[in-house]
């Protein structure tokens, strides 16, 4: 059902007051450092008494990851470095993760590997390990990390034979769905099948991954996330794209199907409705692309919008809408299911996209009022190689101590670092080990440790600290 216009315009005349003052403490803080340079000088989040972050990066003398003081790390897997349970080492290109609680106090993770193309151009592909092989050619796929109470860890392969695995997301159910951003078809770039899928992987069931089958009702194009809506049912997804520039889209299940455990799998390729955005603003007038806001707390109604050919065999799925039917976003990456909708990633905007150029937005998808509102937007970055401001963020995680964890993948230093519901942002980590982006951030289960990749070589630490609550403004 389509959001009526007339009533999306009178809601948003009723949030305006509220909208305004948030869009201008949002837009100090596209600046970089403009709020967080403040805070960090007296200590304080800004007008609430309470301290914003963690406070300055201590550097490494190990030169790996700089954190603020009390802060320790550990390097949990290191490509060429560790090994998987069957002697291989660990493979390269750390991207997505999430975690799992395991039996006795043990914490899953799963890890994707962003290796596109054949084996032979990588030094540490994910192992054709027997029977979780999609297509042999293919270097890419996930890993299962076990990490244990007393610190041990164990490796194995969840899914191989998959191309350029890239972000995913956690199910309600407890599994994991690893995205391939590429779409690269049989007898290109010598793959032997169709790649550019979604692939479920189950961290504690190993024969739930034999004979990897793609969930092709979601679709096939340049996947980065996705997130489930566990009480409609519905999958929302990212596509990482540009000539022209990529979509979100939502995946609606056929009437009577029930999500859990190795029911994806069962889906017919034709299986529901997958839909892009069409956003209009509150004066109803049609948004082309999410890089026309500059303020935070900007929100957009949304429709949505059927995908003529989802398998997209001639024409790439973003290539098959005349202008006018829908609304794009440069570079959409990382997703997060939290406070009863999705939190989704632009990481930038430039030449390629006709609004304003921007380092980054947030976005969170409300799926009750079918509303699209910029919680954090991050100006343009004009001096990267100096460390303090932040550019490009990746892949998300909600905080459990308040708001948000962004891995950021911009130009010169790599951080990740926090965003409060206002929009403005604090230092949690610097890699001081080279310029390669930071990947897959989340907390363990508990909520004591946050894991983090980087991404090249391949690294996975685990970083622990006197974590507490960020002030909500």
């Amino acid at each position: 059902m389509s959001l009526n216009r007339r009533e999306f315009t009178k809601q948003s005349a009723a949030a305006g007051a509220a909208l305004a003052l948030t869009g201008a403490v949002g837009t100090l803080a596209t600046a970089p450092q403009a709020l967080a340079a403040e805070d960090h000088e007296d200590g304080h989040a800004h007008g609430h008494g309470h301290r914003l972050g963690y406070g300055e990066l201590v550097p490494d003398p190990d030169g790996v990851l700089a954190l603020p003081e009390g802060f320790t790390y550990r390097v949990i897997t290191h490509s060429g470095v560790t090994r998987l349970e069957s002697g291989e080492f660990t493979p390269s290109h750390h991207d997505g993760t999430a975690t799992f609680a395991g039996p006795r106090g043990t914490t899953y993770l799963v890890n994707n590997h962003e290796l596109k193309g054949p084996r032979a151009n990588w030094a540490h592909p994910v192992p054709l390990t027997e029977a979780l092989v999609y297509d042999p050619a293919a270097a890419g796929g996930c890993t299962v990390v076990e990490v244990h109470r007393d610190g041990t860890v164990a490796e194995w392969v969840g899914i191989a034979g998959t191309s350029t695995n890239c972000a995913g997301g956690r199910t309600p159910w407890g599994t994991w769905l690893t995205c391939e951003e590429t779409e690269d078809l049989a007898g290109k770039n010598g793959m032997t099948k169709d790649h550019g899928y979604v692939f479920e992987v189950d961290p504690q069931h190993h024969r739930a991954n034999r004979d990897p089958k793609p969930v092709k009702a979601f679709g096939r194009y340049a996947h980065e996330a996705v997130v489930i809506d566990p009480k409609r049912g519905h999958a929302y997804l990212t596509e990482d794209a540009s000539g022209p520039n990529g979509l979100f889209f939502r995946w609606v299940p056929p009437q009577g199907f029930e999500h859990g455990r190795g029911q994806l799998g069962r889906l017919a390729d034709d299986a529901g409705l997958l839909q892009a955005p069409k956003c209009f603003d509150s004066a109803g007038r049609y948004v082309d692309d999410l890089s026309r806001a500059t303020r935070i707390g900007t929100v957009y109604g949304v429709d949505w919008v059927d995908v003529p050919d989802r398998d997209a065999r001639k024409v790439s799925v973003r290539k098959q809408f005349a202008e006018g039917e829908i609304t794009r976003a440069r570079k959409l990456e990382g997703m997060w299911w939290a406070d009863g909708g999705a939190y989704l990633v632009s990481s930038y905007a430039r030449e390629e996209s006709p609004g304003t150029p921007h380092d980054g937005q947030v976005w969170f998808y409300d799926p009750r009022r079918r509303t699209l509102t910029l919680q954090v937007l991050l100006g343009v970055n004009a001096a990267p190689d100096d460390d303090g401001a932040f550019d490009g963020p990746d892949n998300i995680t909600v905080s459990p101590y308040g708001g948000l964890v962004i891995a950021e993948d911009g130009e010169g230093v790599q951080h990740l670092f926090g965003a409060t519901e206002s929009g403005r942002t604090y230092p949690i980590a610097r890699n001081d080990l080279n310029d390669s982006e930071f990947t897959g951030v989340v907390f363990s289960p508990d909520g004591d440790t946050l894991f983090a990749n980087i991404q090249d070589p391949g690294i996975m630490v685990a970083i622990t600290g006197p974590w507490r609550r960020q002030p909500r403004r």
